[in-house]
């Protein structure tokens, strides 16, 4: 199985600039995760997308590298089960004429 959340947006502190430490700024983050599906154990997409919102604005990170492997650490210590992990960070607004995203793939 593979579960997608897509377009998770929030907003956070995130970011090494003067402003980016005083406001918070749309995060976007879009996650795919392949795990084995046996005896129930399932993931709680909406307990997966909280834990994720969570942890980014409670973390208050410098760096989009820094969110994307503490992110990767939490999941995997809360579905063990996953075999492989697709986490992208976007952040729309920080430049006027483009997106800028850092994305990442795992497998176990």
């Amino acid at each position: 199985m593979t579960i997608h959340i897509e377009q998770l947006t929030f907003d956070a502190i995130i970011g090494l600039l003067d402003f980016e430490r005083e406001h918070t700024q749309r995060v976007i983050v879009d996650l795919e995760a392949t795990y084995d599906y046996e005896n129930d154990a399932f993931i709680d997409y909406a307990d997966l997308a909280e834990t994720i919102t969570a942890r980014v604005q409670q973390r208050r990170y410098e760096l989009l590298e820094e969110a994307l492997l503490d992110l990767e650490t939490l999941i995997l210590s809360s579905y063990p089960h996953i075999t492989a992990l697709y986490l992208k960070i976007q952040k729309p607004d920080i430049l006027k004429k483009c997106q800028v995203a850092l994305s990442q793939k795992w497998h176990y």
